[in-house]
């Protein structure tokens, strides 16, 4: 039995995780958005649960961002700007008292669906995270591969493949702008769609206009099929995962998955890939349920 703690841009998530996958306790609260009382509320929760059940449990949290192995220090976290180049494990530790394992939430996401959700029974598990930004997490025979660095499986901040740069007739000075992120998350669809068409929606409101068969819409979503999968396809050709599975809002709004898929084998080497393209078993839940699996001490 372990905790799972989820730090997110607007709510802190804990989940108490027994080894069959049960969930014997679930809540939320409000992200305080200030670091010292992000570290309070982690503690408050962590000391009712431990006198709820009565016993020492393991606590794993996940977050935005990575912890760089270098300095110790959280980095690459836009989206919650107050963790941003603080020791957050280690100030953790102090504060509760004991271990505590920390990782990116997109990581914890790719394991918790490795362990027992959609991806089980898949020895390399990638799990592609599609919201705001664009984030991902890999894992090999259920354990989760960072790096030396702390930064695999970050594919979103590669830099676009170059034939999608020129069918995108794009260019730039800016490296930020010129990442994959910047043409399939959340943000980056929402502010080239309204550049083009002079509108002024948001990612899911497109998607309901193809929704529709709004040409503009159908048009743009069809380009964005295209980028996405020639994404991937670099995935495929370094890593050659088992599966992929598919979390965040715009992943929420994918209904054409296999079509996707189709689409990669084009862009991949050979023209084959026989992994498989999947929505996980748990959908928002899998990044708490994962940082519970963090302190775990059971062989799946």
């Amino acid at each position: 039995m372990q905790i799972g703690i989820d730090v997110g841009a607007t709510k802190i998530e804990s989940v108490v995780l027994e080894d069959t996958g049960h969930e014997s306790h679930r809540s939320r609260t409000p992200c305080p958005k200030d670091y010292t009382s992000i570290i309070s509320t982690i503690k408050d929760i962590h000391e009712k649960l431990q006198k709820e059940f009565k016993r020492e449990l393991p606590i794993g949290v996940c977050h935005p961002g990575v912890h760089s192995p270098q300095t110790g220090l959280v980095k690459n976290a836009p989206n919650c700007f107050w963790l941003e180049k603080k020791p957050f494990q280690s100030d953790l530790r102090k504060a509760l008292g004991k271990e505590v394992f920390c990782e990116n939430d997109a990581n914890c996401f790719a394991l918790s669906e490795a362990i027992d959700g959609a991806g089980k029974h898949y020895k390399i598990v990638y799990g592609i995270i599609l919201g705001s930004g664009a984030g991902g997490g890999l894992v090999i025979d259920k354990k989760i591969v960072s790096g030396p660095n702390g930064v695999a499986g970050e594919w979103g901040h590669n830099q676009v493949p170059y034939f999608l740069s020129k069918k995108e007739n794009f260019e730039t000075t800016s490296l930020r702008e010129a990442e994959i992120e910047s043409f399939i998350s959340g943000l980056g669809l929402a502010k080239r769609f309204n550049k083009l068409y002079k509108k002024n929606l948001k990612t899911n409101e497109i998607f309901e206009l193809n929704r529709k068969h709004d040409l503009d819409a159908e048009r743009f979503i069809d380009e964005f099929k295209i980028n996405l999968a020639m994404s991937l396809a670099t995935i495929v050709n370094i890593l050659d995962p088992d599966a992929f599975i598919f979390g965040g809002g715009v992943s929420n709004e994918i209904d054409f998955l296999s079509e996707i898929e189709t689409i990669v084998k084009k862009y991949v080497i050979g023209k084959e890939y026989d992994g498989v393209f999947l929505k996980p078993k748990y959908g928002d839940a899998s990044g708490v349920r994962g940082a519970a699996r963090l302190g775990r001490t059971t062989i799946y």
